[in-house]
């Protein structure tokens, strides 16, 4: 995982079968635009989240297309139908071609 970019994910760790839950994601991320210079006068080089998914047991769950004016360390808030126990897979894209991901559990009664 590149320096400073870290992934934090919230799920309830329980739920009851067909039960819809709240789902909160950050990833820590500057957003270089590829636009501003480094004390050196160097460009630094763009590096923009561009996409992120989830999925439930391997099922799409959302997939976003970032546009470049997304705010640094961007956060989404979405729901979720959860049908059975299993695993969600967060995952961010940047335009670098950098990939981060997150994995969560959850528990269905």
């Amino acid at each position: 995982m590149a320096k400073g970019v870290k992934p934090r994910v919230k799920v309830p760790k329980t739920a009851g079968a067909g039960d819809t839950i709240t789902i909160k994601t950050l990833i820590s991320h500057k957003m270089e635009s590829g636009q501003r210079k480094d004390d050196d006068g160097n460009i630094i080089p763009r590096s923009i989240i561009n996409r992120f998914t989830a999925d439930f047991n391997g099922q799409n769950v959302i997939d976003v297309t970032l546009e470049p004016a997304i705010s640094t360390n961007p956060f989404f808030e979405f729901e979720a139908v959860v049908p059975e126990s299993g695993e969600f897979t967060f995952t961010w894209y940047d335009d670098d071609g950098s990939v981060y991901d997150e994995s969560k559990k959850i528990e269905v009664s």
